[in-house]
């Protein structure tokens, strides 16, 4: 995902879903089905609606191997 800012992946990486039936779960680990709902619904205004609509772009095109490198630097701290 060319352009994507790697501070944004890191977020997504750390933030919990603030809300609903995943509430308390990383937003990296939300299932597909779920992100897909939202999408159906409409994401969230604001910075969670971009989070939650990178994170269904990544999961859907198989991209999750972007966010290895930067769950294992969180993981190392």
């Amino acid at each position: 995902m060319e352009g994507v800012n790697p501070e944004i992946l890191r977020d997504i990486c750390i933030m919990k879903m603030p809300f609903g039936k995943y509430e308390g779960t990383v937003l990296a680990d939300l299932p597909v089905s779920y992100l897909e709902w939202f999408q159906r619904q409409g994401m969230p205004k604001g910075k969670l609606g971009m989070q939650l609509a990178t994170i269904y772009e990544i999961k859907i095109n198989g991209l999750m191997e972007l966010l290895i490198p930067i769950r294992m630097s969180l993981k190392n701290r």
